[in-house]
Formats: C-alpha cells, sequence, structure tokens
C-alpha cells in the first residue's frame, strides 16, 4: 500500500474543516460548557495573580475519581457530585497547587475563583514543552508527554513500554533489559538510536552526541516521572540532531515538604528492581535523592545487575535567581553479547534464549554532573543556563566465533559448536579468542539561553535565543584476547576521537491573534572533529602510527511552524524544518585517517496536523509528515549486522506517512459514577523508500524499502479506575513487516542477519490495587500474554527474539 503525501493532507484539512465547523457551531450554542446547565454542581474559574486566565489546569476531587480540566479560558465545572464536603484541588505547570473545600447540598451549583500563585523556587531546568496542556497549544509540531500516572500503568521492564506508546515511534527490543534504547521515528532505522537527540532534564546522554551517539548508556525508566517527545519543527532549539526527534527523560525535582517513595517490583528470572527516594526543603535548599538497584539471572538470554544513584539540589539564591545541582553515578555489569541465533537454530528451536557466549561481558561506569541555573532579568526576560559534564567507561569483551556456509571450522576453535553441522551454514563455531573494546567518552558543554517576551510590531512575541559550547573526547581501543573469556591481550587499536562544537539558534513565536501563532527559527551547528590514530594493523601487521583525521561541518538549519486554535477545543499546527545530523567520526574519517568529507545528513521535514476535543470523553489526533533526505547516511556497522565499515553518502531516502491518536473516555460518555473507563489507540502507517537511483549488486534499489521500517505501528490500551483503588490496563501493540538489508531480501540467509521479519502482535496486562488510606500500590503485570514467539532484530550478529511471557509483581510505598 502507498499513501501519496497529497492524500495525506487532503484527509488532515477535510478533517481540520470539519472540526473547525463543529467547534464553531458548539461555541455558538454555549460560550464555554459542553454540558446541561442543570448537571452542574461546581463551576469557576482559574486565573494568576495577574488576573490572566491560567489555561488547561487539572482540577481533582479528593478522595473520588472526578476531575475536570479548565479550557483555554481558565473556565472549567464537575458534575453529577453527590451531596457532602469535598476538597478540591487545582494544579498547573508553574504554579502552586490549591486546594480549596465545597459543600454540595442538593445539587446546588458552587462557584469558584481560584487565584494562582507562581512557584517561586524551581528547578531551573530547559523542558522542550512549553505548556503541558492535552492539546500542547503552544507547541510548534507534532509532541507527545507521557506522565507518572502513564508509566504506572504501563509499569515497564524496558523504556520501550513506554515510549511506544506514542504515534510514529519504533522502538526494537533487542536489548531486553532496557538498558540500551534503539528507537526509530517515523521510518528512520532504530539502531542505537543514532537519528534521535535523547537527553535526560535537558542535557544529552549519548556517549559522544556528535562523533558517536549511540545509547549504550540509557537513563533507567523506573526514576522517571515523565518522557517528552517532539517531532516537529521545534527540535531545532536543541541540535545537533534535529533530523527525527527529540526525547527528553524527565526525573523529579525537589518537592516543597518532606515525600518520599518505596517501589519493589520482582519477576521471573531472578528480575528485581528496588526503587528509593526521598526530598524535601530546608529553608532555601530543596534535594531530592533516588537509589535504583536493578538486577536478573536470567532476563531472555542476559544476566545483569545495575546500581545507579541520581541526586539534584535546588538553592534559592534570592528573589530572581536559582541554582540547580544534579550528580549521577551509574555502574552496570551484563553478560551482553552481539551473537544471535542464526536461521536453522530459530527454525528448530529449543535454544531462542542460551546463553551462546556466557563469558561475554559489557561493563558500563558513568558519572556526571550538570549546574542549571536561572535569573530574572525583569519580569519579561528570563536567562537559562546549563553546564554539564559526563564521563562514560564502556568496556565490552565478547568471544570470537565463525559461521560459514561449509561448516568449515576455526584454526582457534573451542571445540563448541551451536546448531548442525550436517546442515550447511547451520553451525556457529565459538573460537579460542575475544575482542576487548574498551573505550571511555568525555563530554562537557555549556548553554546560556535567553527567554524574552516582547512587543515586535505591536504584537506579542515569545523569543528564546542561545548558544552552546560543547567538547567531547572518546579514548578507542581493541585488545585482542589469545583465549575464551579473556579481558587482555595485544593492543591491536588505540586512538583518541577528539570533537568541539558551537551551535547558536533563536525561535520567535509570534501571536498574530488570540487564535494564530507563528514560528520562525534557524540554528548554526559547527562541528570539526578530529581521529588521532596511534596503532592499528596494516597489511595484517599491527604498527604503531602518527596518523590524524580532520573533519569539518558546517551548517545553517532553519525551521518555521504555526498554531491555529479556531476554538477552545481544535488546534491545527503545522511546520517545515531542515533536519540534520552530524556524521560520525568513525565514518567521517577512515582507519587510515583520510577524510571523506562526509556531508552531514540532511532531510527537509514537513508536517500539518490537527489535535481536537470537543467532548469531555473524546481527544483525537492527526498528522501527516513527510521527511525527504537528499542525504542519508547509513552506516554499515558491526551493530547493524555489517563488517565494521562505513558507508558514505548513502543518497536520498523519502521517508512519508500520518499518524492518528484517539483517546476514549467511555465512562464520561456512559454517565458512571465510580468508575473511569478508558480506550485509547495510536496508529502509524509510513512509507520509508530509497528514494533515487542507487545499485547494489546490480540490482537498483530506488523504491524499496528502507531497512528496519515497518509500515504499520499499531498501539492501544484498554484502562480502568476505580474509587475502590482497583484498576487495570490491557495493551496490544502491532509491529508490521520488516526487511533488514537495503534488497528487500525476503529469504533468511543462513547467518539469520538478512531476510524478512514478519509482523507481529503482542498483548500485556496490568492489575492496580491503590490503597490510599496505606499510601499503597500492589501491581501484577504479565507481558507477552499469549506467548507470541517473534522476532525482535536480526542486528548485530543473528536474530534475537522478543520477551516471552514474562509476569512481574510489585508493591509501592509512599511517605
Amino acid at each position: 500500500m502507498r499513501i501519496a503525501i497529497q492524500n495525506i493532507l487532503a484527509i488532515i484539512f477535510t478533517l481540520a474543516f470539519v472540526q473547525v465547523v463543529k467547534a464553531h457551531s458548539i461555541e455558538y450554542n454555549s460560550e464555554y460548557y459542553t454540558v446541561d446547565e442543570d448537571e452542574e454542581v461546581v463551576k469557576g474559574i482559574i486565573r494568576a495573580q495577574s488576573g490572566d486566565p491560567v489555561p488547561f489546569a487539572n482540577i481533582q476531587v479528593l478522595g473520588t475519581i472526578k476531575g475536570a480540566v479548565a479550557d483555554i479560558n481558565g473556565v472549567f465545572s464537575l458534575v453529577n457530585i453527590p451531596n457532602g464536603t469535598y476538597e478540591i484541588k487545582v494544579s498547573a505547570v508553574g504554579y502552586r497547587s490549591e486546594t480549596r473545600k465545597v459543600e454540595i447540598i442538593n445539587g446546588q451549583i458552587q462557584e469558584l475563583e481560584v487565584i494562582f500563585s507562581e512557584i517561586g523556587v524551581d528547578m531551573p531546568e530547559i523542558t522542550i514543552i512549553s505548556s503541558k496542556d492535552r492539546l500542547f497549544s503552544k507547541t510548534p509540531g507534532s509532541v507527545n508527554y507521557i506522565d507518572r500516572r502513564e508509566l504506572d500503568f504501563v509499569n515497564p521492564i524496558s523504556i520501550a513500554e513506554a515510549l511506544r506508546r506514542t504515534p510514529g515511534v519504533n522502538v526494537v527490543e533487542d536489548d531486553l533489559t532496557g538498558m540500551r534504547l534503539s528507537m526509530g521515528i517515523r521510518g528512520l532505522d532504530p539502531n542505537m538510536s543514532r537519528s534521535i537527540l535523547i537527553m535526560e532534564d535537558g542535557v544529552p546522554v549519548a556517549l559522544n552526541p556528535y562523533g558517536e551517539p549511540e545509547m549504550y548508556y540509557t537513563p533507567p525508566v523506573d526514576r522517571m516521572e515523565g518522557m517528552e517527545i517532539l517531532k516537529g519543527s521545534g527540535q531545532i532549539l536543541y541540535g545537533p540532531r534535529t533530523v527525527g526527534g527529540v526525547v527528553n527523560f524527565i526525573t523529579a525535582n525537589p518537592p516543597e515538604s518532606s515525600q518520599g517513595r518505596i517501589n519493589i517490583q520482582g519477576g521471573q528470572g531472578g528480575y528485581f528492581s528496588g526503587l528509593v527516594n526521598y526530598g524535601n526543603t530546608v529553608g532555601n535548599t530543596g534535594y531530592h535523592v533516588s537509589l535504583l538497584r536493578r538486577s536478573a539471572d536470567n532476563l531472555g538470554p542476559t544476566t545483569f545487575g545495575l546500581t545507579d544513584l541520581n541526586a539534584k539540589f535546588l538553592f534559592d539564591l534570592n528573589e530572581r535567581s536559582e541554582l540547580g545541582m544534579k550528580i549521577g553515578v551509574y555502574e552496570e555489569t551484563s553478560n551482553t553479547t552481539y551473537i544471535g541465533l542464526n536461521q536453522l537454530m530459530f527454525d528448530r528451536g529449543g535454544n531462542d534464549f542460551t546463553h551462546l557466549s556466557p563469558d561475554d561481558r559489557l561493563d558500563v561506569r558513568r558519572l556526571s554532573l550538570s549546574l542549571s541555573h536561572q535569573y530574572r532579568i525583569n519580569e519579561h526576560v528570563k536567562l537559562r543556563t546549563i553546564a554539564y559534564g559526563y564521563s562514560t567507561i564502556r568496556n565490552w569483551s565478547r568471544q570470537d566465533f565463525s559461521q560459514n556456509i561449509n561448516n568449515t571450522p576455526p584454526a582457534n576453535w573451542t571445540g563448541v559448536v551451536w546448531g548442525d553441522v550436517e546442515v550447511p551454514g547451520g553451525a556457529i563455531f565459538m573460537r579460542d579468542g575475544t575482542g576487548n573494546r574498551d573505550r571511555t567518552y568525555e563530554v562537557a558543554g555549556i548553554e546560556p539561553r535567553i527567554e524574552a517576551n516582547h512587543n515586535l510590531f505591536n504584537l506579542k512575541n515569545e523569543l528564546i535565543t542561545g548558544v552552546r559550547l560543547h567538547y567531547e573526547r572518546a579514548f578507542v581501543r581493541r585488545i585482542n584476547g589469545t583465549k575464551a573469556g579473556v579481558r587482555s591481550g595485544d593492543l591491536r587499536e588505540d586512538e583518541i576521537r577528539t570533537g568541539h562544537a558551537l551551535s547558536g539558534y533563536f525561535q520567535n513565536t509570534t501571536n498574530i491573534s488570540s487564535k494564530f501563532d507563528v514560528n520562525v527559527g534557524l540554528r548554526y551547528e559547527n562541528y570539526v572533529a578530529e581521529r588521532d590514530i596511534l596503532r592499528r594493523p596494516f597489511g595484517g601487521v599491527v604498527i604503531d602510527t602518527v596518523l590524524v583525521g580532520t573533519n569539518v561541518v558546517s551548517e545553517f538549519i532553519p525551521g518555521a511552524g504555526f498554531n491555529y486554535r479556531p476554538s477552545t477545543k481544535v488546534n491545527i499546527f503545522g511546520g517545515v524544518h531542515r533536519g540534520f545530523g552530524p556524521p560520525r567520526l568513525q565514518d567521517a574519517v577512515t582507519g587510515e585517517g583520510q577524510a571523506l568529507d562526509l556531508d552531514a545528513e540532511s532531510s527537509v521535514n514537513i508536517e500539518l496536523g490537527m489535535r481536537s476535543q470537543f467532548t469531555p470523553w473524546l481527544f483525537v489526533e492527526v498528522a501527516g509528515f513527510r521527511m525527504d533526505f537528499s542525504n542519508q547516511i547509513i552506516p554499515v556497522a558491526q551493530s547493524l549486522g555489517g563488517a565494521g565499515f562505513g558507508v558514505v553518502n548513502a543518497g536520498r531516502t523519502l521517508h512519508e506517512g500520518v499518524e492518528a491518536m484517539v483517546n476514549f473516555e467511555l465512562s464520561k460518555l456512559l454517565n458512571w459514577e465510580k468508575t473511569n473507563l478508558f480506550y485509547d489507540a495510536n496508529i502509524t502507517y509510513v512509507n520509508s523508500v530509497f528514494g533515487a537511483d542507487r545499485i547494489i549488486n546490480e540490482v537498483n534499489v530506488r523504491g524499496l524499502r528502507t531497512p528496519y521500517a515497518p509500515e504499520w505501528l499499531i498501539n492501544t490500551a484498554l484502562t480502568l479506575e476505580t474509587e475502590m483503588g482497583f484498576g487495570g490496563r490491557l495493551t496490544l501493540n502491532h509491529v508490521g513487516q520488516q526487511f533488514t538489508d537495503q534488497l528487500n531480501t525476503v529469504e533468511p540467509r543462513f547467518d539469520g542477519r538478512i531476510g524478512l521479519m514478519p509482523a507481529f502482535t503482542t498483548i500485556d496486562a496490568t492489575l492496580i490495587y491503590d490503597v490510599k488510606k496505606w499510601n499503597s500500590r500492589f501491581n501484577l503485570t504479565i507481558k507477552n500474554l499469549t506467548n507470541e514467539r517473534f522476532i525482535a532484530s536480526r542486528r548485530p550478529e543473528g536474530i534475537r527474539l522478543g520477551l516471552p511471557r514474562f509476569i512481574t509483581a510489585g508493591y509501592e510505598f509512599r511517605f
């Protein structure tokens, strides 16, 4: 099936037109409300101290499941509340929560006016969503926000389980532990999340964000409070990678009063996750500390243990400024490996999660420190500054192995063989040697940005502008061990990779009217990379060298977008921006020190979409997109199933499709009083193809699909909450079939690395019991309820299966 971008845009324009007509008819019949007047028992308006309305505040009736969201004018209403005295909590991003008592007598309408006071002291970090209202009415482009409540219902083992709740996101679970994220957006290759900028609290977390953006370290999902996913033109604020999208993980800030949480999860295979956190504010200083321990004896084929310590401190310096400090310590050991099943082993079964190379070992140690400062120059201008530095050690020892169509054992064979030597290509021979990839990464940077409200052309404007200085360095060594399991030996490769980057950006949003915003932005990236090769093999002989190669990339990255709100219930958005991704240093400079002058990965990204919530029970979002790459770099690294060589300027690719998301609050539709029932679905169709003539093995790949880009992604869930505390969710996830090579080979190769990956569907179930009087929550989760056996990936070197049926149970205590 092929969907032309014109048809996608026509569909969106039609939907938008229908919604606008409906919206205006609704406003004509009722100024603010969508419920009958005689059903209301509480109504009111939320204002800031300035008198301006606070849009999209959350209103919750404590002790019940009832609540509401204020509209764009700050107006709200609550319906069908029985007689009694209640506490109503009102909260909004950037303001202190307010609690009011109301007494309901025989359905008599109570009117409230809540005046918010702004939070004077908050963590001065950078987030990507300027307003977390449900319509994201001030954010240019497609955006999604996953909050703590959603994470509780997903109860994820892997961060992938939470991220796939977002339209357009394809997460490959080639690492079942969730410690390494492989994520693609809108048809881009998900391998190690190379095409996406991953941040935590506004700070990049990749090994080297410019030179080696691989996610060998992924922040643990257990300690996250939320996730922001941005796919539109607004990403030019966040470089260096503006191709696929931006993901920002959000951790808990210091609370205003004593607050803590203990969460314990256990499951099959010795799986354990224990999290303890606590925070408080004493005088002018707030703090929040979390300690996480995760481990498993046998999660799929993996044994691992990790410890993560994270601390935030907030210092209220004076009435104009705050200083935040964040410290992280992470240590992990696992038997993660590259080797996977060959095709024969997969077809026969019986070795799905066998440790084929039990002596393989990956150690990751990371230390991080960031400082964030906010200074209010005046009521219209703020200066935010983030300084960051982190060091990551990634040492990986992997046993060598060999396989070939003739089943010829290698000279240094240990005698261990997997598969079947009687079937051509059916055997994997383990070799008596190791390749130890020992690497240390250093990153440091500083980024001041100004956020200013101004009145250019007598219109309200919001300007964000800043610069960033960034430095990164990698010490890369390969040591070949002469025996299996040995982590030392002969130094074969030794080099230092260094990068310096300077970027500057601005984005200005102009309020043309109360309903129409236009934003324009520009980013400049200058990246100078140097590869200093100290030792490597030449002609089979390892020698010391003095080879140095340099690559320079300098680009301007423009973007523009708009938000149109024809009513309080509709937001139409669109944008265009240039996608940019600097080439990895090992691709731009060869092992012989030759600079290939690779261009940056470049694309033109267009999207048009609409978000709408006309009734309290129905929310709809639809977006069409097109990403046209003039130059997409597809590195054939070992982690991509290749031989470790780079591909230069792979040429034009085209990604176009449509995303849709719908949320039904069925309990509101059915007027249920003590039960919330939600149904949601997100569906993505994307057609990702090579867009220009290119010959590979005498085949023109133009029109063929790009690797690891399923046409269809579907994630849907039914969620239940009750006032008694019982709740549950049933989630279905479907991933369409995928090709794994540029030639779209269907028949699998003997080694399992190439061949069609069939579509698969999994179902997860979660049960929750929240006991409010005990401040406790119990949960039971079954992953892959039907025990579906499916190929998650054919990378790096063989077939990896998805998680089989897996059961966990847990307990959380809040204090």
